[in-house]
This record gives structure tokens, C-alpha cells and sequence, in this order.
């Protein structure tokens, strides 16, 4: 477990028993369309006005952000319609910019995040500064490198922080444009307990259909806020069309959402709990001695292939194993992915298990 010196959401956001809410467009393009979103939203629940300035871009000639100019109308969004503010930085001369325009929240995106170099600039260039940093997890599904990063930010003395889950890059098809990777926030929680997580449902849908099924699936999670991609007119936006809404969209999505509670007082509810949990238990441990007995049974294999000079892998095997596993998952209501992606890591730890006793016998020849 990590502890950082992290001031609680209520502390910076003013954010309790409810998530916090951070909208806007992907990225400022007019000081009209800025106005004019901002002011749909200033009653609809936004606890920050969002705005990328400058904008990372997978290959150039695409638009890549207006530049200090749309500072100057986060600037106008804040001083007229009082609303708290927040853009993306990535590097230490965007964060002196936005400073200098008074922006109330910076948040540091998945590409610079799978950077340690860029991280610590900025970082040092946060010193010093009292201001809420959030950090994305980086592109990849590295949770060692998103911790690195806020422990980065953290070491620099800013202790309002929060991360963002954005979900990761992925060859695989899906219907999601970023693979959520739940597991990854899961994890950084465990790890790092006392850090707000901010989900970021724009990203991981990729179209604006999906972001009330992914911003549903945050809360039952028991993160604590959303970031939705907000446009007066999302067809016609500059970057990111498919993953933006309107202002209404967002107060319908806002409005129903379920929220969870973290626990409960019930008696009742907490004994039945505590029963059930006891059972999981129980087949933990069965499931667990179960395993151990595989593996003693692979590692038999594994010295029986060694004496005979066959290889580890048997594909053929192997493939009939998975199929079979399947089908029979499946008979048992288990979802064959499910199954599939279990006994992937079985096979990997077994060939893990063979491959050592064929090395520990030709270091030993």
C-alpha cells in the first residue's frame, strides 16, 4: 500500500456523497462555442468546465489546439459565469500559461503519462503551486507507471490529486475505442487507497452511445467522478466528434446514473454479506489446493517430456485443452471468455513450470 498526502476531493472540489463532475468540449475552437456550452452547463451539475488548449495528436496536419487564445476564454467562462476551470497540460510552458490565466484544475494525459521524463518537468514545474493535478493512466496497462506518475506529481508537493482511468490502446477489436481495463483502477485503488479516481467515459466509449453504459459501470465501481466530452454541437467539432454530447445529453446521462453506496448499516444486509463471503472463502481455498494439485501433476509432465527430449508446448494438445475447457464452462454458465482468459494464465504458468525443469537439467548436463 502507498501512502500518499492526498487532500480529500471534499477538500479541493467540495465534492461529497456524490461524484464529481468534469465537462466540456474535447477542445476549445471559438470563444463562442466556449461560451456557449459553458453556459448550458453552469446549472446542470458541472463541478469543472473542461477544455483542451493544446492537443496531442497522433500524426500532424490534424488540429492540435488554439493555443494560449482559449485560455483567454476559460478566463472569460470563470470571471463571468464563475465556474472553476480545467485543462491539459504537457509541458512545463502549458503549465505556466495556464497559471497565468488562473485555470482552477490541470490534468496530465495518457501520453505523457507513459513518459517518466516528461512527468518529472512536470512535475518540477509544479513546485511550489497550489492547484488540483489529475493524472491519466498512460496508454499502456501499466499501473506501476501511472503510480510512478502521480508519485512524481505528488513529491513536488501538490497533495490535491486525483487520477483519471481512460481506459488503455488495444489491437483488439471492440466495441469501446479504449479497452477499460477495469482491473487497472481496481488495482491503483488497492494500492493506493486514498486517491480519487476520476473515470473518463468519452475516451474508453470512443461514441457517444456508449458513454452512459461506461460512466453506469464507474459508479457501480464506487469511482469517484466523470469526465464527459461536452459540445453545443458534437457532429460538427473540431476533434473527437463521435465521443462528445450535447449539454442535455449530459444532464439526462447525469440525472440517471445510479450511485452506490460504498456500505451500509443494515444488519441485516451485512449478515447475509458476511454469510455469503464465507462461502466464497471456503471455495477459494478449494479452488486454490485444486490448483496446487495441477501444478504438482504439470511439473510430473514437465520432468516425463524432459527424460524423453520432448518439447514443452504441444500445440495440438493445447488447443484441444482450451476448446474442451470451454465448452464445458460454458455448460456450467460460465462465460467462455471468462474461461479462455483463465486458462491462458494456467498454460502460461505451466509452460513456465516445464521449461525450468528443462533448464535446470541442461544446466546440470
Amino acid at each position: 500500500m502507498i501512502d500518499l498526502d492526498i487532500t480529500p476531493l471534499e477538500g479541493w472540489a467540495g465534492v461529497k456523497n456524490r461524484p464529481l463532475i468534469i465537462a466540456g468540449p474535447c477542445s476549445a475552437e471559438t470563444e463562442e462555442q466556449i461560451m456557449t456550452v459553458a453556459t448550458a452547463l453552469k446549472d446542470k451539475g458541472v463541478d469543472y468546465m473542461r477544455a483542451g488548449i493544446w492537443k496531442p495528436r497522433t500524426r500532424p496536419g490534424s488540429f492540435e489546439g488554439i493555443g494560449e487564445d482559449g485560455l483567454v476564454w476559460l478566463k472569460r467562462v470563470k470571471d463571468e459565469l464563475g465556474m472553476k476551470v480545467g485543462t491539459e497540460v504537457a509541458k512545463p510552458e502549458h503549465v505556466e500559461l495556464a497559471l497565468k490565466y488562473g485555470i482552477d484544475c490541470l490534468w496530465v494525459g495518457a501520453r505523457t503519462t507513459v513518459n517518466p521524463f516528461a512527468m518529472q518537468e512536470l512535475a518540477d514545474s509544479l513546485k511550489g503551486v497550489d492547484v488540483p493535478v489529475l493524472v491519466k493512466n498512460p496508454i499502456n496497462p501499466d499501473v506501476q507507471l501511472w503510480i510512478g506518475g502521480i508519485e512524481r506529481i505528488a513529491n513536488a508537493g501538490i497533495t490535491k490529486l486525483a487520477a483519471i482511468h481512460r481506459g488503455v490502446s488495444t489491437y483488439d477489436k471492440s466495441k469501446y475505442r479504449n479497452k477499460p481495463m477495469w482491473q487497472m483502477a481496481i488495482e491503483l485503488k488497492r494500492l493506493m487507497p486514498n486517491i480519487p479516481i476520476i473515470n473518463d467515459p468519452s475516451h474508453i466509449a470512443g461514441t457517444r452511445e456508449l458513454i452512459e453504459e461506461v460512466s453506469q459501470k464507474a459508479m457501480d465501481l464506487g469511482l469517484d467522478g466523470l469526465m464527459i466530452e461536452t459540445h453545443p454541437n458534437p457532429d460538427e467539432a473540431w476533434s473527437d466528434a463521435k465521443q462528445q454530447v450535447t449539454p442535455d445529453v449530459l444532464a439526462r446521462i447525469l440525472g440517471d446514473l445510479k450511485i452506490r453506496k460504498v456500505s451500509t448499516d443494515n444488519v441485516e444486509f451485512n449478515s447475509s454479506l458476511d454469510d455469503l463471503r464465507e462461502q466464497i472463502d471456503t471455495i477459494d481455498r478449494e479452488v486454490l489446493e485444486a490448483m496446487a494439485a495441477r501444478m504438482k501433476v504439470v511439473q510430473q509432465i514437465g520432468e516425463y517430456k524432459r527424460d524423453h527430449d520432448v518439447t514443452t508446448l504441444q500445440v495440438a494438445r493445447w488447443d484441444s485443452l482450451l476448446s474442451d475447457r470451454m465448452v464445458k464452462g460454458e455448460k456450467l454458465a460460465l462465460n467462455p471468455d471468462f474461461v479462455k482468459e483463465i486458462y491462458k494464465h494456467i498454460h502460461k504458468e505451466s509452460i513456465k513450470i516445464q521449461s525450468e525443469i528443462m533448464n535446470n537439467e541442461n544446466a546440470n548436463a
